[in-house]
């Protein structure tokens, strides 16, 4: 590029960025100036900064808007550049040799005759700007400040020879908030006075005032004073931030605008403890188990410790022998510190830990807080490991025969068949298939039978029916079907003999005698028989098996019809029941250690009872609201009385700790004390009383007056027989 074309681009960028700055920067220095008069120091230094920084960046913008493509425009406009100007920023080596003449031909030209590409001055647009600038630096160094008295208001004083006192305006505030070390918060800084800080927080005020005050303090609202000390034109104090404060700036003279700040102290929430694995808080342990996995988190708002706690009780014994053993265990964390998960896998026999015993674990953390740390702890978990009598009954459960479950597997089982007959419907004859229905429901009407036994039912099978034609499906067992066996291993329909229940009433019995009782109680009747022997069962699970019975009874009844698909729905709800039955919750007391207080064995069995509590619970009193805090609300109502307020800051200072918010109702004190004529200040003072005061217990209701008949039977009632 030609040297003196390169010198006339950049005059003219430069001449485009001090045109800028020259109409920005007066108006800037201007709003600058003003905010200083109406509103604070640190925001006049704020505009200044954030106007300049914005005045430069725009500058810089409108400059580099001059770039190669205007250059070139603007060399085009020139008779020398013969509207080729592109020629000259083109690479030499990718011209003709006709292009090359022309671009040393238009590079010659304008060496000899340079080009001015810089702007002319707005001069318009800068005498605008810069009357306006003045215009607002005279309004705000001319226009009189809050607080100042202008002088033809004091002609008394100037003619005293002695000049007005100017009460001093709150000019810049700035507080500085130190967070206690352990919450790992920066410092920061703010221009408000009021502020939501961290319990334990250092607090340092920087204040200056437009006059010379002699003395200035922060007057809180408990009666608390922080005197401020100058220092290089600003008053500072310090306070340490351990609970809510509502305050204000006082000084002598007073300032003529004061106002109430509020701050709110945030308190150190303690730790808190979550169990991931086990996800139940009792566990039922394996044959042979050695290891037991545990995983916590533990969270805070300012950070837990990097290290906790895990503390294993072993409970050995059973009954009131029973033993126990703690111990400790360190456990170092992961992850985020406001976060941490600790795991620990706990090997039993090191532990001691055998069949029968139980395995409780809970893990202790704390935070950083500083100088106490607060501690959390989860919840138990147990780890309960079988005895060696549970292995053995698991192993041979196979072999042993139970009532209950038996009957469980009974009631899934005729579900099966009836799905199964239902699945062979299409291969199976009319008959065929009424038939095997029939013998569905013989074996529903089996097992509704005996379940009433538990329910105190009758057997049903009393008195022998004549033989019906479900005697052979009923009487031998087959594949579809089997026959459920009693509670004594026998067939239900092994012989002639042979009730419901099961008992065989001929085999080895003595010659009936007549009109013994004991014969005819052993013929036609069994113990079982009557509800009141049915005492194994609690009311609860009696009802849910009364409702099973009752959907064995439709399902009997459509399986004997020949319809299975419409017994189905009874059968599962049958099935529901026994279920909700067999899943019964069952209530696991924690084995922990007791911790009873020592028996003082001089006292036992000598009958003497001084120092014993008496057992009745005496009747305390309600506490009745204070009366002169009644009076004061009732004052605020409107009754042109000047309410008592240094009573009531009496009252609020005593039952502070009770009060939901009692900055709020300390704020409007406050502010009806500074404006007593205030009605909206008296009115939300009366409200925030009415929610502090105690409400008092209703009175019963009176009985209202009878009719003439409702006395007329009370009179009867009185009269007597």
């Amino acid at each position: 590029m030609n040297t003196a074309v390169n010198r006339a681009w950049q005059a003219a960028r430069r001449r485009q960025a001090t045109q800028t700055m020259a109409l920005a920067v007066p108006l800037v220095v201007a709003l600058a100036a003003l905010a200083w008069r109406l509103a604070t120091y640190d925001m006049a230094t704020w505009v200044l900064a954030i106007g300049l920084l914005g005045a430069a960046a725009l500058a810089t913008w409108r400059a580099r808007r001059l770039d190669r493509r205007w250059l070139v425009r603007q060399l085009d406009q020139r008779p020398a550049a013969r509207d080729s100007a592109d020629l000259l920023f083109a690479d030499a080596a990718a011209l003709n040799p006709l292009q090359q003449r022309q671009r040393d031909q238009i590079n010659a030209a304008l060496q000899r005759d340079p080009p001015l590409l810089q702007a002319a001055w707005p001069w318009p647009a800068l005498l605008a700007a810069w009357c306006a600038s003045v215009l607002l630096l005279a309004l705000a160094f001319g226009w009189p400040r809050a607080g100042r008295v202008p002088a033809a208001a004091a002609p008394g004083a100037a003619a005293a020879g002695s000049a007005a006192a100017t009460p001093p305006a709150l000019q810049s505030a700035r507080l500085r908030i130190t967070a206690p070390s352990y919450t790992g918060q920066p410092v920061r800084t703010q221009s408000a006075l009021d502020g939501k800080v961290q319990q334990d927080s250092q607090l340092q005020w920087s204040l200056r005032f437009s006059g010379t005050p002699t003395r200035a303090a922060l007057q809180f609202h408990d009666g608390q004073r922080i005197e401020l000390t100058p220092r290089d034109g600003q008053w500072t104090g310090n306070w340490k931030a351990t609970r809510p404060a509502l305050y204000r700036v006082v000084t002598e003279p007073a300032l003529r605008d004061t106002r109430l700040y509020r701050l709110d102290v945030v308190p150190d929430q303690p730790p808190s403890v979550r169990v991931i694995e086990p996800d139940a808080t009792l566990v039922l342990g394996t044959p042979g188990q050695r290891r037991w996995q545990l995983r916590f988190e533990a969270s805070d708002d300012h950070g837990v410790a990097a290290t906790a706690q895990l503390k294993v009780t072993l409970a050995q014994g059973s009954g009131e022998n029973i033993t126990f053993r703690e111990q400790v265990i360190p456990l170092s964390g992961s992850g985020p510190a406001t976060q941490r998960r600790f795991a620990h896998t706990l090997a039993l026999a090191a532990l001691g830990a055998s069949a029968g015993n139980d395995v409780i674990a809970q893990l202790q953390v704390r935070d950083n807080h500083a100088p106490t740390p607060q501690t959390a702890q989860s919840s138990s978990v147990i780890l309960r490991l079988p005895s060696e009598a549970d292995v053995q009954e698991a192993e041979l459960e196979g072999m042993v025969k139970r009532t209950l479950p038996a009957y469980f597997r009974s009631q899934r089982q005729i579900i099966i068949d009836a799905e199964a007959l239902l699945a062979q419907r299409s291969r199976l004859s009319a008959d065929a298939f009424t038939g095997r229905s029939d013998a569905i429901g013989v074996d529903q009407r089996i097992l509704r039978l005996r379940y009433g036994q538990f329910l105190g039912e009758e057997s049903e099978g009393a008195a022998k029916a004549p033989p019906t034609s479900d005697l052979p499906t009923s009487d031998v067992p087959s594949n579809d079907a089997p026959a459920a066996a009693d509670d004594h291993g026998h067939d239900s329909h092994a012989g002639d003999h042979d009730d419901d229940h099961g008992h065989d009433h001929a085999a080895g019995a003595e010659p009936q005698v007549f009109g013994s009782a004991t014969d005819v109680l052993s013929e036609y009747g069994h113990t079982h028989d009557h509800a009141e022997a049915a005492t194994l069962l609690d009311p609860q699970t009696r009802a849910t098996l009364k409702a099973a019975l009752d959907q064995m009874w439709s399902s009997e009844g459509e399986l004997r019809q020949g319809r299975p698909k419409e017994a189905l729905p009874h059968a599962y709800k049958a099935l529901a029941f026994i279920k909700e039955v067999q899943q019964a919750e069952r209530i696991y007391l924690a084995r922990v250690g007791p911790e009873l207080p020592p028996i003082d064995e001089s006292r036992r069995l000598g009958g003497k009872r001084e120092g014993i509590d008496s057992r009745r619970l005496p009747l305390t009193a309600p506490t009745a609201p204070d009366p002169s805090i009644v009076a004061v609300w009732q004052q605020l109502g409107g009754t042109g009385q000047a309410p008592d307020l240094d009573a009531l800051n009496r009252w609020l200072r005593a039952n502070e700790s009770r009060l939901a918010d009692p900055l709020s109702l300390a704020a409007s004190i406050e502010e009806l004390r500074i404006a007593p004529d205030c009605v909206r200040c008296r009115d939300a003072l009366r409200a925030q009383l009415w929610r502090a005061l105690l409400r008092p217990i209703p009175a019963p209701a009176r009985r209202s007056a009878p009719d003439a008949m409702g006395q007329r039977y009370r009179d009867a009632l009185g009269a007597g027989p």
